[in-house]
């Protein structure tokens, strides 16, 4: 099932994506009115996330992980393992193999990367974020770095594609302002901002794909 679905993507990644439209879907209402008006700046951070899919129990699941609580705007958010771009990293597959390594102990030599969504400015913290969708031939054993990492979630497509676990909720920003968002709630968790969108964008080209994964 697993290298049948990773050539079927391969496939579709090199072809035009859903990008923004399918992006904004999960963005609040003020990133949706005013998305014109976010202009990736020359100092942007540039970054790199990992969506790892793996086969487990007869489905198809990737890892997010909870973040710890620390003094910064993504704090105690769910994210994709990934960060930001190091020159030694020569460029941002290796990125997101390294700090996925790094994060919650996969093999990255065990990881063939297919492809990469439509990359995510996300002004908060200036990261200008590259999704990329990788696959590995087993269920990894997750190391997480306890100083970053409060728990690693494993999310199936099932879950993912289950609509009834989109909803809306009022979220607290680290500034203190209160917005509405939609949000995925899934595994008793609010899986909100940049991570909803670049998972939107994957939950539409599983739906175009007109997959039963």
């Amino acid at each position: 099932m697993l290298n049948e679905l990773g050539k079927l993507l391969k496939h579709r990644l090199a072809l035009p994506l859903p990008g923004v439209n399918a992006q904004l879907r999960m963005a609040h209402a003020e990133r949706r009115l005013n998305f014109s008006k976010y202009k990736i700046p020359q100092d942007a951070r540039w970054g790199s996330v990992l969506i790892l899919l793996y086969e487990d129990e007869n489905k198809i699941k990737f890892p997010l992980i909870l973040r710890q609580t620390y003094d910064g705007v993504h704090s105690g958010q769910v994210a994709f393992p990934g960060g930001k771009f190091e020159a030694s990293d020569e460029n941002l597959v290796n990125t997101a193999l390294r700090e996925a390594s790094e994060e919650i102990g996969i093999l990255k030599d065990d990881v063939e990367v297919l492809g990469t969504l439509t990359n995510l400015y996300i002004p908060p913290s200036n990261f200008l974020v590259h999704p990329y969708i990788g696959i590995i031939n087993y269920r990894p054993d997750f190391f997480p770095d306890e100083n970053e990492v409060k728990a690693v979630i494993e999310i199936s497509f099932d879950d993912l594609m289950n609509d009834s676990l989109v909803s809306e909720r009022e979220i607290t920003l680290s500034n203190g302002i209160k917005i509405l968002t939609p949000y995925f709630n899934i595994k008793e968790q609010t899986i909100w901002g940049a991570t909803a969108m670049i998972l939107s964008e994957l939950k539409e080209l599983l739906k175009e794909m007109n997959s039963g994964w």
